[in-house]
C-alpha cells in the first residue's frame, strides 16, 4: 500500500533519549520466534515479570492477543502472515520509541519478516531469542489442539505441518525449551537482556 503523499512526520518535544535518561535502560524489542507450543509466550511472560521487578518499563505483545484486536481482519495466509508480522513490527517499533523494553511473542515463521523488524530500529535494540523445540515435543504439549486440527486437514497453512518454519540462523539467543524449565530459560534472557540495555540514571 502506497504512503500518501499528504502526510508530514510529526515530531515531539520529548523525545526517545528524554525517555532513555529518565527510564534509565535503553528500551528494545525482544523478539521470541518458534513454533506453536515451544514456549514463547510462556517465556515472555516469565522474562517481562523479571525485567519490571528490576524497574524496567515494560510490554507484552502476544500473537492471539493482537489477532482477537487490532490484526483481526488478517488471515493466515503467506501474504496475511506477512501483514500480520509488518503491523507488529510497527507497534513495537512505536513501544521502543516510548522508551520501553517490548516483548513480542510471535511464531513470525519467515526470516525475512524478522530481518525487516530488526531494521525499524536503531542496531542494538532488536533481540531475536530463538525458542528452539522439535515439533514432536511441542505436538505432545499442543494445549490449544491445533497440530491434532492441521494432521485432520482442518486448518492448512499451519507452521510445520503445511508451511515451513524458517529457523533463525543468527539469533541473539537460542533456549532449548525441551531441555530447560521456564525459570532457567527465562532467567538466562533476562540476564542477557539487562546486561545490555542497562544505563546509570
Amino acid at each position: 500500500m502506497a504512503s500518501s503523499t499528504n502526510i508530514t512526520h510529526q515530531n515531539y518535544q520529548i523525545n526517545k533519549s528524554d525517555r532513555i535518561r529518565v527510564n534509565g535502560n535503553q528500551p528494545c524489542i525482544v523478539w521470541f520466534t518458534g513454533l506453536s507450543g515451544s514456549g514463547k509466550s510462556t517465556l515472555a511472560n516469565a522474562v517481562e515479570l523479571i525485567l519490571f521487578e528490576k524497574g524496567i518499563s515494560t510490554y507484552v505483545l502476544d500473537g492471539d492477543n493482537i489477532r482477537n484486536g487490532l490484526n483481526s481482519n488478517v488471515d493466515f495466509s503467506t501474504e496475511g502472515r506477512k501483514e500480520n508480522i509488518r503491523r507488529i513490527g510497527e507497534v513495537a517499533k512505536l513501544f521502543v520509541d516510548a522508551g520501553l523494553v517490548v516483548l513480542t511473542a510471535f511464531i513470525s515463521p519467515f526470516k525475512s519478516d524478522r530481518d525487516m523488524i530488526r531494521t525499524l530500529v536503531e542496531k542494538g535494540e532488536f533481540f531475536e531469542i530463538f525458542v528452539d523445540c522439535p515439533i514432536e515435543v511441542c505436538e505432545q504439549r499442543d494445549v490449544k489442539g491445533l497440530y491434532k486440527k492441521a494432521r485432520a486437514g482442518e486448518i492448512t497453512d499451519f507452521t510445520g505441518i503445511s508451511s515451513p518454519f524458517e529457523k533463525p540462523t543468527q539469533s541473539e539467543l537460542t533456549v532449548r525449551t525441551s531441555e530447560m524449565n521456564v525459570k532457567d530459560a527465562s532467567t538466562r534472557i533476562a540476564e542477557y537482556i539487562l546486561k545490555t540495555i542497562a544505563h546509570e540514571k
